[in-house]
Parts: structure tokens; sequence; C-alpha cells
């Protein structure tokens, strides 16, 4: 049997796969916050602090959870997850592309890198569809509660996750592997086989080094957001990113058409490698 070209699709989930922060849904509605007012404190106490803006934000959600004396465990996060509202075509996506890849002997797996949690990540329907979740997480005591942050994932942290797709080293306690020298032709998955997708500043090490490898980057920006296309086509502009592209995953629109060409490619590339 002929073998199948292996692409990794790397995305971002916060305004990239879903509309906003994805605290904003169920915890927030649950702590009777505004996303306003929390971010707000989050915020104030990463600059009090000079801290890192993703630890600030968990310690923030540990703190108004506790001044509400409400105990957050694992499936509460989890259950947070279930209101998050998907961009469209987000659902359908996964399976779709990845029978358009099939047909053109090119099999995909799905990653997610993100700062947001990974608990909340696991209550929304897409969940099964990555390979890997990578993302940040809590630590939970003795009564299952949350009280610390286990792994904080920001936007240099993401790089690393790319190596670990690239070399197969997916064991987030495996840092001895992923560090090791390991030749380019030995690599599961080049980083010319690699799509990003992404919305923020977050993302831009992530989309500079693929890009810059030779993967493919693509900025989501959502319609009718102010600012939002503008920051996409400056990534443009800089180089960042081959494409920007409404956040619309549906058949025919451009995200679609854009990831359907370069699998294309990769499945020319591949022929061609074999005359």
């Amino acid at each position: 049997m002929k073998k199948k070209t292996q692409v990794a699709f790397c995305y971002d989930f916060d305004g990239t796969l879903a509309a906003g922060n994805m605290q904003e849904y169920g915890f927030m509605r649950r702590l009777g916050m505004t996303p306003e007012e929390f971010w707000k404190k989050s915020d104030a106490m990463a600059e009090k602090f000079a801290a890192d803006n993703n630890l600030c934000y968990m310690k923030c959600m540990l703190d108004e959870a506790k001044a509400r004396k409400i105990a957050f465990k694992r499936e509460d996060f989890v259950a947070c997850g279930r209101d998050i509202v998907l961009f469209k075509g987000v659902v359908e996506w996964f399976d779709r592309i990845n029978t358009y890849a099939l047909s053109n002997g090119v099999e995909i797996s799905h990653y997610l890198i993100s700062s947001g949690l990974q608990e909340i990540v696991e209550g929304t329907p897409i969940a099964p569809k990555f390979s890997q979740l990578y993302a940040s997480t809590f630590m939970y005591n003795g009564y299952g509660e949350a009280e610390w942050p286990a792994r904080v994932v920001n936007y240099t942290a993401k790089t690393q996750y790319l190596f670990r797709i690239n070399k197969g080293c997916f064991d987030v306690l495996d840092n001895k592997s992923v560090n090791c020298v390991m030749p380019e032709n030995e690599r599961p998955v080049p980083f010319n086989h690699m799509i990003y997708f992404g919305d923020g500043d977050t993302d831009v090490p992530c989309m500079s080094m693929i890009k810059r490898l030779g993967g493919y980057c693509v900025a989501v920006y959502q319609p009718h957001k102010h600012g939002a296309k503008g920051r996409a086509a400056k990534y443009l502009d800089d180089g960042r990113v081959n494409i920007f592209a409404p956040a619309d995953y549906s058949v025919g629109k451009k995200i679609d058409r854009y990831v359907k060409k370069v699998i294309d490619k990769l499945a020319a590339d591949a022929e061609l490698k074999q005359f």
C-alpha cells in the first residue's frame, strides 16, 4: 500500500476556532462577572507584578472563584466548555477536510496549541478530533478542586509543541527526546507539512517559524469585530502568514479553498518525488 503523506494542522483556539476567550462563556457566567471586569483584574495583576499574563488569568480564576466560595473541579471546567460557540463550519471541518485529504493520499493529524484551558476545551464537541491537546491546565487537590497552575502555555512556549509534533515527541513530560538531535529525514512531520491557524499576537512566534521553514499559516479574523481584519492583514504585510481569512470554515469559503489547494500541492510534491 502506498504510504500517505503526513500533514499536521495546528490550531490556536480563542479567536481562531471560537469567538472571544473560552473563560467568557460558562466560567464567567457562573461567577456572575463580565469579561471586562475579569480581564481588568487579570491585566492589573500582570502589570503590578510584571507577571506572565497567562499565569495571572489562571490565578484570577482561582481567586475570583474562592471569593465567591465556588470550588471548581475538572468536571466543572469541562462543563463550561459545552457553552462555547464555535465559528461557522468548525464542527464539520475536521471530518470533511480529513476525507478530502485522504482522497489525495494525504493523512492529516490535528493539534490544538492554546493558551486557554485544556479542561474547558475538553468540553467542546471538537475535542476528540485532536490528536493532542496542548493547553494550560490546573493542578487539583485531594478534593478534586483546582488550586494551582500545572502547565502554562504562553506565546513563546507554543513553539515547543511544534517541535514535539515535528519530532513525534508528544509526551509533555518528555523534555529529553524533544531536545535531542534528530535528522530532518527522520522527523515524522516536516515543518513544510504543517498548517498553522491563529488570530492574535500569541500566535506570531508559531506563525513566523512555520512560514520561515516552508509551512503554511492562516491568520483568522472574526468578521465585524473592530480591528480584527486590519490586524490579520498586517500579519500578511509583515510576512508572518500566507493568507488572512474570515473565521468561517464552511465548504467553499476562503479557509476551505486555500487549505484544499495546500493539500493538493503537498500531494503533488509527494508524487513528484517518485520520479
